[in-house]
């Protein structure tokens, strides 16, 4: 009798097992009309299959219950041949949910996020994964219009093997949210996922990765961060911003990424065996350490050139008694076994003022190793560091310590092992990152069908056209030119009738320097536009047949707020007779625009009523500004009633790093005396992070008039001559004391 009810048992669950797999229904889609009847019926085990095409405003909600052994899945026919554009999103809401293969471009969202884990406050999802889906470039035409591309909420889900690429509006690109007590404790697995170059933002607001808000800090959210490739991730001062506590971030790569990965809340967190190749590029930082309990070790670190907050490695000053969402005291860090190479700086109690003053107590600094090629160390001390202990350091020979206890300086000779990174020849045990490190590569991380291409198209990469001096001919040659290419103008006057809309990179150069003149016979000869970059070689443009009323504009961007980042290049080069009326500019920025890099270089601009770089439209001082570079070198001014620049950055975010103003070898006469120049200044900085103004002379002309507000820019005057003309100015707005300016050598007669 036993028997037989075994073999009843056995039989009923043979049946069962049978008939979930027998009954689980695989679904191809062709209409949203026809998902949204199949969505309501799904169970274990059914498989949903999007047909491939472009599906255009297709709002997803998958919802659905299936189990460990039986998720529900969600799949493009096509890995990457499904593509969601104009106003599309994806909602998850359940259990055990797979998503895989689904493209998302051409458009934005209509909510504030792309991909949500959950379709609203209350349906969330839970042991769910996304993979293998691609967001590219699928960012909202308004900048500032805040949104975000994927957003963690439940428990226990994962988000891998996927790419995100180039959001260029305001909003993190990826958060893991903690809001109610069914998304905290999460254990969230965030891995092997391409983050794609992200373009300066020029705000506020540029976050790669965010895990948790300064509200739940003290929360803890267990999510690992691991193997993933953040490749020129430039949004701002931080790439990754942890917030909560108990998180794993391992094994990550940073590859000329300007920022750092910031401690910035929340205790306990874990950061090891992530590799940061900043390749020298302006601003590449490493890690900061904020908070209690946190250890940081096995971590690889080369060629930062960040300072400040985001230096190569940061250890930070607290405010005591720190309300939520400040800076909570470094009390128990522990930070081993890391390598530095050629790191420029290195930060102990940085940000030490007034309110942040409580300085680090009980952590180690232990058995890491600093190499430089500079000899030395990059050590900067901002405040009593007692709290901290130091020991098994290595230092490479040539260097002074700056703090003697814990540091041994050590003939090291490094070589570079197969993981591509740099090891001493001799045998350092226990000292510095691990051998077994193995960086994770480019090409092991995202969607596995989707190509990795450049951001921009780089000026001179595409063909050579020649243009002769015919009527319409530079307008014609322009539409009918790919983003790229190069326009070489034949010897000759070239009458420019219309304005040039720009919406691609285009160079336009002389055939032989000073033989080709240009005249613009509109209001503006260039209108740069969204996607539009710009370079003029070897031409004189002249103003004489430009329209009689006041402000024209050579140059100037969409008038609408634009979305992408753009560049403007002018060299060698003449500019002259912008007078035919007054106020007429060589270039204006318009409001919302913003420039990766201007560069005007050994040209000559005479005769101009206006300005020569208007930078100076974000006045609402959101932290909000025009170009993070801007390079004037070499050039010959001569009666410019404006100013060389007005570059205005105003409010007191902190969040940036910009903007850069390098102004040297440049000769000035008569410059910015005009009446309509209001700030009376041949130079006028307001709120600009770095300006270096060197080896200029200036006759005749208005004074250099900086005005410093937040950040502790960096302003270098030095070897200027200036005769006829007032000494440079420099205020401080907002800091009490004197300005921390540096002004040496400058000759005023």
């Amino acid at each position: 009798m036993q028997r037989s009810f075994s073999l009843i048992v056995f039989t009923y669950v043979a049946i069962v097992l049978f008939s979930q797999n027998t009954f689980a229904s695989e679904y191809l889609v062709k209409t949203q009309n026809e998902y949204k009847e199949v969505s309501s019926k799904l169970k274990a085990g059914d498989d949903v299959v999007l047909a491939n095409g472009i599906w255009i405003d297709f709002e997803i909600l998958f919802k659905a219950k299936g189990t460990e052994k039986q998720p529900v899945t969600l799949r493009a026919e096509t890995p990457g041949q499904v593509i969601l554009s104009g106003l599309s999103n994806l909602r998850l809401a359940g259990e055990y949910l797979v998503v895989s293969g689904l493209v998302f471009k051409d458009g934005y969202t209509p909510t504030g996020e792309v991909i949500s884990f959950r379709s609203n406050e209350d349906d969330l999802a839970n042991h769910s994964r996304v993979t293998e889906v691609v967001i590219d470039n699928y960012s909202n035409p308004e900048k500032f219009e805040q949104d975000k591309w994927v957003v963690m909420y439940g428990k226990h889900n994962r988000f891998d093997h996927s790419n995100l690429v180039g959001k260029k509006n305001a909003g993190v690109t990826m958060a893991v949210r903690l809001n109610t007590a069914e998304s905290q404790q999460n254990h969230h697995r965030i891995d092997h996922n391409y983050f794609g170059p992200r373009p300066i933002l020029g705000s506020n607001g540029g976050e790669t990765l965010r895990i948790g808000t300064s509200h739940y800090s003290l929360t803890d959210s267990f999510t690992t961060i691991e193997n993933n490739y953040f490749d020129r991730c430039n949004g701002e001062v931080e790439i990754i911003s942890n917030k909560s506590g108990k998180n794993q971030i391992l094994n990550n790569v940073f590859f000329e990424s300007r920022g750092t990965l910031t401690l910035r809340h929340g205790n306990g967190n874990l950061v090891e065996g992530n590799v940061f190749f900043g390749n020298g590029v302006d601003h590449t930082g490493g890690i900061r350490v904020i908070n209690s309990d946190q250890i940081i070790r096995n971590n690889y670190m080369e060629g930062l050139t960040g300072y400040r907050f985001g230096s190569g490695f940061t250890i930070m000053n607290g405010v005591p008694n720190s309300t939520i969402n400040r800076y909570h005291q470094v009390d128990n860090a522990l930070i081993e076994n890391n390598t530095l190479v050629n790191v420029d700086h290195v930060h102990f109690a940085a940000g030490s003022d007034a309110e942040r003053s409580a300085t680090p107590i009980n952590s180690k600094f232990q058995n890491n190793l600093i190499f430089s090629n500079k000899n030395t160390d990059g050590i900067s001390i901002f405040d009593d560091i007692s709290g901290v202990t130091f020991s098994g350091n290595l230092l490479s020979e040539g260097i002074n310590p700056s703090i003697s206890e814990g540091f041994k300086v050590t003939p090291l000779k490094m070589q570079r092992a197969k993981n591509g990174l740099l090891y001493p020849e001799e045998n350092m045990q226990n000292v510095g990152a691990g051998k077994t490190l193995t960086p994770i590569q480019k090409d092991q991380v995202g969607a596995s069908y989707y190509p990795k291409t450049e951001p921009d198209v780089a000026f001179d990469s595409g063909k050579v056209t020649q243009v002769k001096p015919t009527e319409n001919a530079l307008f014609n040659a322009i539409n009918n030119a790919s983003s790229g290419d190069v326009l070489i103008l034949e010897n000759g006057n070239y009458n420019i009738g219309k304005v040039i809309k720009l919406d691609k990179t285009i160079t336009i150069k002389a055939k032989n320097r000073k033989h080709v003149t240009l005249y613009p016979a509109r209001s503006t000869f260039v209108d740069i536009n969204n996607f539009g970059s710009l370079k003029l070689v070897n031409l004189i443009i002249s103003g004489k047949r430009a329209p009689d009323s006041a402000g024209n504009t050579l140059i100037r961007t969409s008038r609408v707020p634009m979305q992408r980042n753009f560049r403007l290049e002018i060299t060698g080069s003449i500019i002259e007779d912008l007078d035919v009326n007054h106020s007429f500019h060589l270039f204006d920025a318009g409001h919302r625009s913003f420039a990766d890099y201007i560069k005007i270089t050994k040209t000559t601009m005479s005769n101009i009523s206006g300005d020569i770089m208007r930078l100076n439209k974000e006045t609402d001082d959101l932290g909000i500004y025009n170009a993070e570079y801007i390079y004037f070198n070499d050039n010959l001014l001569e009666n410019v009633e404006g100013a060389v620049a007005k570059v205005y950055r105003g409010g007191t975010d902190e969040s940036t790093f910009g903007p850069h103003f390098i102004m040297s070898g440049n000769l000035l006469k008569n410059v910015g005396n005009g009446k309509r120049n209001k700030n009376a200044a041949s130079v006028y900085l307001h709120g600009v992070q770095v300006a270096q103004i060197s080896e200029n002379q200036l006759f005749d002309s208005a004074p250099i008039d900086i005005e410093h507000t937040v950040g502790e820019p960096v302003t270098a005057v030095i070897n200027n001559e200036m005769t006829n003309t007032s000494a440079p100015k420099v205020v401080e707005l907002i800091v009490k004391g004197p300005h921390t300016a540096t002004l040496e050598n400058n000759i005023v007669k």
